[in-house]
């Protein structure tokens, strides 16, 4: 198989990556890799020392390319149809704006605020600090939620008229605030809410959600 895909499939980048190859109907192949200790071999293929990075064996060396969003554009230009990226010039650039704001942000937050303290610190036999998590619920996220909730508000995609690598990157995010045993309050963010669902219900995303929901409702038991 062409392509590979090194990272852990908790990981909100990784899934990035995964959803688009699944959107786009390109097969590939899963190559685990534990981000807290990577094999030497995959330092030398990832300068910032992260998950994911892509290998495309159909080039010849270096055939590698780290990080979520420079894979994902890669795929686009390798794989175009269907479309993750709007052509409309404003649309692609509010796609951008939403991939980054959700791989930062929102990320800081969702990860390393909840997702980090509830699944991660137990895969690391770390004990959690449930009142980092706490604070980040009731302190943190709100004001991102009301942003979205806003920017989602009447729209069935965030960007353009079809789904694109915006909705990945706010689907993927909300994943991980999933798998940290939280639901978005619908009465608080309702557009939100509905949003999710329906991003979340796209063949992409639930084959993804189901492969690793039992590993992380036995984490959060544990």
């Amino acid at each position: 198989m062409a392509l590979t895909v090194y990272g852990a499939n908790a990981s909100p980048f990784v899934r990035k990556v995964r959803v688009a190859l699944a959107e786009k109907g390109v097969e590939y192949t899963l190559d685990q890799i534990n981000p807290f200790a990577p094999p030497p071999e995959f330092l030398l293929i990832s300068p910032l020392k992260r998950i994911p990075v892509l290998r495309d064996s159909d080039l010849p060396e270096p055939n590698t390319l780290p990080d979520s969003s420079i894979i994902c554009d890669y795929l686009e230009q390798k794989y175009p149809n269907p479309p993750l990226y709007p052509k409309n010039a404003y649309q692609r650039a509010r796609a951008l704006w939403f991939e980054e704001y959700c791989d930062s942000v929102v990320a800081t937050n969702i990860g390393g605020g909840l997702f980090f303290e509830r699944i991660v610190k137990k895969l690391l036999r770390q004990q959690p600090d449930e009142s980092v998590a706490q604070k980040t619920i009731t302190e943190k996220l709100p004001p991102l939620f009301d942003y979205l909730n806003k920017e989602v508000s009447g729209r069935e995609f965030v960007a353009g008229d079809a789904f694109s690598i915006a909705d990945i990157s706010i689907g993927t995010m909300f994943v991980n605030y999933a798998h940290a045993g939280e639901t978005i309050d619908a009465g608080r963010w309702s557009e939100l809410a509905k949003y999710i669902a329906r991003v979340h219900a796209r063949p992409s995303f639930k084959a993804v959600i189901d492969e690793e929901s039992p590993m992380m409702r036995s984490l959060r038991a544990a």
